[in-house]
């Protein structure tokens, strides 16, 4: 078989795959054992003979699909993974066949203009001037600076690379110094530790900042940690504040952050990987007011932005940081040459960089601007009516009330009855849920990112928990 009649089984395939998760005709997910599966997709077979083609080819295309998490199935709700547009997904195709690495201009410059001109979309949206086209340019202004990336980890440890190279400049050459600190809610996304652990700062140097009842940081209580912080001869290289949390979906107050980051000239990072798509809706914007007072953000359009991973955004606000962040040579890279574009390689972690900007422009194209708030819209208010529902039963309870598309909730009783609730409807295939620890209590965890959920599908999830209640044993503690 030819290329056009493989990629004719795959789409046909894969359009037959979004109907039935569509409408629900098949389990959400379904978690057949790993040796199984190894041997259900015939992986040693095929690879033994080759020649995967033809009518093996759809059957394995078709294996491959049962066995998947159905994410345009409306019961999908358990982690924050986009759904994504058919436009992303062709246009991930188009960049996967093209296969530029396009971290170098001249080995994608197509795919670096629409990168270049999609950050400067994303910076405009933050409230920071963007960078111009001619690298030869200069406002007088300062404008800032940007990189996609793979995934939200890379970005936030991007961020606190150009965090410490400001600080310490000759770090790239003498190593980290012992006496640097991050500042950072306890329910960071872990990336924020696993990052200082790769720069080598330790775990020992992050201080965790006070929150409240609701989850977010209290503002008025940062003085007070940076005071101990330094009286323990530390010094604080970032404050990092969410935009929003992980695990509830909380904002952080950015104004008053950013007020003391820049009064104590210390560099302020927010990641808004999740929910920095609301700078998308002129009804939610105020949910990152401040958000301009940061030093950089981290952005996923791959949660919230309807496009296919990874794509992540890394944004400063001036420039000189990033393009300063790495110091290291390259002579097969690095060297004087005609240049019509910008190389992005000094910029990011990565050298061999696929096309993440293509895959997110081509939603946008799709959908345009207004379409993609619209979406941010619906999601937000879909979740608030799950909570105005589930906060009025009286069996239910919520965490908090939610200001993005993440609720966290639980039926009354014991943590245990909320992780064998979560197993029994993995197990049936009805619903697919996340869980998370908040006010030392676990909780259900849904995140609302299907354009197809709705309220009825609330309500269905609300009758089969209370079915599978009555049916678990007693000493897991379940509401009468």
């Amino acid at each position: 078989m030819d290329f056009d009649d493989e990629a004719r089984i795959l789409v046909e395939e894969l359009s037959r795959y979004e109907k039935e998760s569509a409408t629900g005709t098949k389990p959400v997910v379904k978690l057949t054992p790993m040796n199984q599966l190894v041997e259900d997709l015939g992986l040693r077979v095929h690879l033994d003979r080759g020649g995967l083609t033809g009518d093996e080819y759809r059957r394995f295309v078709r294996n491959y699909l049962e066995a998947t998490a159905r994410l345009y199935h409306p019961a999908s709700l358990a982690h924050q993974v986009a759904v994504p547009h058919h436009a992303g997904a062709l246009a991930s195709f188009l960049g996967a066949f093209t296969n530029n690495p396009m971290a170098i201009y001249e080995m994608g410059p197509a795919a670096t203009a629409i990168e270049y001109f999609i950050v400067n979309w994303l910076l405009e949206k933050v409230g920071w001037l963007p960078a111009p086209y001619d690298k030869d340019e200069v406002s007088p202004m300062g404008h800032g600076a940007g990189v996609l990336t793979h995934g939200g980890s890379l970005a936030n440890l991007t961020a606190l690379v150009a965090a410490r190279t400001r600080l310490v400049p000759n770090v790239w050459e003498e190593g980290s110094p012992n006496d640097l600190a991050i500042l950072a809610p306890a329910d960071s996304h872990y990336s924020i530790a696993r990052a200082v652990g790769i720069l080598g700062i330790g775990a020992k140097s992050i201080f965790p900042l006070e929150v409240g009842a609701q989850g977010t940081v209290m503002p008025e209580r940062i003085e007070a940690t940076l005071d101990r912080l330094t009286s323990q001869g530390k010094r604080p290289l970032a404050i990092v504040a969410n935009a929003c949390s992980t695990s509830i979906g909380r904002f952080d107050p950015l104004r008053e952050i950013g007020k003391i980051c820049q009064s104590r000239g210390i560099w302020f990072h927010v990641d808004g990987a999740h929910g920095a798509a609301a700078l998308l809706s002129p009804r939610y914007r105020k949910l990152l007011d401040g958000v301009e007072l940061a030093d950089s953000i981290t952005w996923d359009a791959h949660k919230l932005l309807r496009t296919p991973g990874l794509c992540t955004a890394i944004l400063v606000r001036d420039a000189r940081t990033l393009d300063g962040a790495f110091h290291q040579d390259a002579s097969y890279l690095f060297h004087d040459k005609e240049q019509p574009g910008i190389d992005l390689v000094h910029r990011t972690i990565e050298c061999t960089k696929t096309a993440l900007g293509l895959k997110l422009f081509a939603v946008l194209a799709a959908l345009g601007e207004q379409g993609l708030a619209g979406y941010i819209e619906r999601q937000f208010a879909i979740t608030r009516s799950a909570y105005d529902l589930l906060a009025g039963l009286p069996d239910f309870e919520c965490a908090v009330p939610p200001q993005s598309n993440i609720l966290c909730f639980r039926v009354h009783g014991s943590d245990e009855l909320q992780l064998a609730i979560r197993d029994r409807l993995i197990a049936q295939g009805s619903f697919h849920l996340s869980t998370a620890n908040f006010g030392g209590k676990r909780f259900l965890r849904m995140v609302v990112s299907n354009p197809q959920t709705g309220l009825v599908h609330i309500n269905q999830l609300v009758m089969q928990i209370r079915s599978i209640c009555t049916m678990l044993p007693e000493e897991l503690g379940r509401a009468s």
